[in-house]
């Protein structure tokens, strides 16, 4: 199952979603989650730097302090988590 999740990721043409390629393999969410965790662990995939943090989405205008309070700001999203292939380094 490991290498089928990788596999699957390597052969994307385009970003996935996680809870349809849970489906399309017949795997449970949280299962696929921790397979993914296991190959960012192993170097194979990389969490990307922003999934899962939330960002101000509002304009230089507004005067909200650092959005400190993200909870009830109306002006904040939660990125979306991204993983991706790790590339390999090319050295010369």
């Amino acid at each position: 199952m490991l290498w089928e999740v990788l596999h699957a990721i390597e052969a994307a043409q385009s970003p996935l979603d996680l809870n349809e390629l849970s489906r399309r393999l017949k795997i449970d969410r949280g299962v696929l989650d921790d397979i993914i965790q296991f190959w960012v662990r192993k170097g194979r995939l990389v969490e990307n730097v922003g999934g899962g943090s939330v960002v101000c989405t509002a304009a230089s205008s507004h005067a909200c302090s650092g959005c400190a309070s993200h909870g009830d700001c109306p002006f904040t999203m939660k990125l979306p988590r991204t993983i991706s292939l790790r590339r390999s380094e090319i050295t010369t």
